[in-house]
């Protein structure tokens, strides 16, 4: 490659950038140093993004293009800016992507690629500037390795696959499925028909890891685990690195973070997570959505009014099955009549006859140990009615698949939770708290310290050098890669790049 012929390419990368600072006071860009070896390694880091999970094809880079300097130059500015600023800058539904996107850290990035020795190693420190990044990196290293060869399927349908069982199909793809992914199966997979202890250990692991039930049952979730692709976890990789680029440094004051694919709450503290528990989310036909909201109050032995869908989806099918039931679970039926809202005897009506596209009635609940929303509701308002809540409900709390509700978070640990809101709230302590849910008069409570509620979508997480892969239960991985992979850039494009 020719030296001066790259110069001239970078010093139309450094130009706009330099111009830039000027105009704010800054020092113009210094002269290019790198050598014509240093320009070469640029190339082949260019050549290698993928291992960012970036495509080459976003940015014309071909073995041909990568022996032109002016391409050089402006494909570096393109790589640049997605590994600083992230490729999706926002998707429609998604508040609970951040993005930063600040220019003055880009300009700073784009002087100092463009007047580096090695401009290569300022690629490499920019796609992987914190540890878990660098953690997602070489996880999708080892992705990428394993989608190369790839996995056997395992036969779909027919019934769960129960521990003892002989079968000597199913078994066998079992076995060759899973000594891919584990190691310790790998160096003892054992043989025959049988689904023998050893097996059944490996299955375990691997529901642990994939989020679904560890009770080496195969049914049909975990059949559809055992047949993901290896490429959908490469995207699920190079999607969670690409939410991570460019967003904002986390806040340090109290905050409650809930990952729904992840079925976790968690409290943070300067830094710290003070409180981590199991939930329950909405399921695939009743989503959670992703929103930013304050805690305002807490709400003991709440009432539920129930919503048009669960009244008609949910309650009229067991109002069709058994009326007396449904009233004795504390559901009352009302209805409008002449302006006025009376209050109707749920065994008078012939329930089969109700049309659900028309439903006349308006279901509450009253509370009680039957409430389906238990006995603490916490109220953060937003535009979705979306709380979080106590439940009646605790075996969902022992299964790995927690996306069951209607929409509203369910808590695991509910008065840990209120303790936790109340903390420093005069004349509160627990004995209180148990009082006043003993007492069962519904009463409504602000908290002092309204804390910032966010629930987001994070199917990949990283616990130090650990990364755990979660369902994209929603589908809002795919739908992210798909804005990743769009022809359409999403974020800015660099003012370097802009000006060749």
């Amino acid at each position: 490659m020719d030296r001066r012929q790259f110069l001239s390419g970078v010093a139309a990368l450094a130009a706009p950038v330099a111009s830039a600072r000027a105009q704010g006071g800054g020092a113009a860009a210094r002269t290019m140093v790198a050598s014509s070896e240093a320009m070469r390694r640029l190339a082949e880091r260019l050549a290698r993004i993928e291992e960012d999970g970036l495509d080459p094809r976003w940015y014309g880079l071909t073995p041909q293009s990568l022996q032109d300097p002016a391409t050089i130059a402006r494909s570096t500015g393109l790589v640049l800016t997605d590994l600083v600023q992230g490729r999706v800058a926002s998707i429609p539904g998604r508040m609970d992507l951040l993005r930063e996107n600040n220019a003055a850290a880009l300009n700073n990035w784009m002087q100092e690629v463009a007047t580096s020795a090695e401009p290569a190693e300022v690629l490499d420190r920019a796609s992987a500037p914190t540890p878990e990044l660098a953690t997602l990196k070489a996880g999708l290293a080892a992705a990428r390795a394993r989608a190369v060869t790839g996995w056997p399927g395992f036969p779909t349908g027919g019934r769960v696959l129960e521990p003892g069982a002989t079968d000597e199909v199913r078994v066998n793809a079992l076995r060759a499925r899973l000594v891919v992914t584990d190691p310790e199966l790998a160096a003892n997979p054992g043989t025959g028909p049988v689904y023998d202890e050893v097996l059944q250990a490996a299955v375990r692991r691997f529901q642990a890891a994939v989020g679904t039930e560890a009770d080496a049952r195969v049914g049909a979730t975990s059949m559809t685990a055992l047949n993901r692709s290896p490429q959908s976890i490469v995207n699920q990789i190079r999607v969670a690195m690409d939410m991570r680029r460019g967003a904002p440094a986390r806040p340090r004051d109290r905050r409650v973070e809930v990952n729904i694919p992840d079925y976790r709450l968690k409290v943070f503290d300067e830094g710290r997570v003070i409180m981590d528990m199991a939930v329950v989310v909405g399921g695939v036909v009743r989503q959670t959505p992703m929103i930013q909201a304050r805690l305002t109050a807490v709400q003991f032995n709440p009432p539920w009014g129930v919503p048009a869908r669960n009244a008609k989806e949910d309650v009229l099918p067991r109002l069709r099955r058994d009326p007396s039931a449904v009233a004795a679970k504390g559901f009352r039926i009302f209805q409008r009549v002449d302006g006025e809202v009376v209050e109707v005897d749920p065994t008078t009506v012939d329930w089969r006859a109700v049309n659900p596209d028309r439903f006349p009635y308006i279901i509450r609940q009253d509370a009680g140990d039957s409430s389906a929303l238990g006995r603490l509701k916490f109220i953060m308002p937003n535009g979705d009615d979306i709380y979080m809540h106590d439940t009646p409900d605790r075996h969902y709390f022992r299964l790995a698949d927690r996306a069951r509700s209607s929409g509203c978070i369910r808590l695991d640990r509910p008065m840990d939770f209120l303790m936790l809101l109340l903390d420093g709230m005069p004349g509160w302590d627990r004995a209180r708290a148990e009082r006043t849910v003993a007492g069962r008069v519904t009463s409504v409570n602000a908290v002092r310290r309204q804390l910032p509620v966010r629930l987001h979508y994070n199917t990949v997480t990283v616990d130090g050098a650990e990364m755990r892969i979660r369902q994209d239960i929603y589908g809002l991985d795919a739908a992210y890669a798909r804005a990743m992979d769009a022809r359409t850039r999403t974020t800015g494009v660099p003012m370097a790049a802009a000006a060749l």
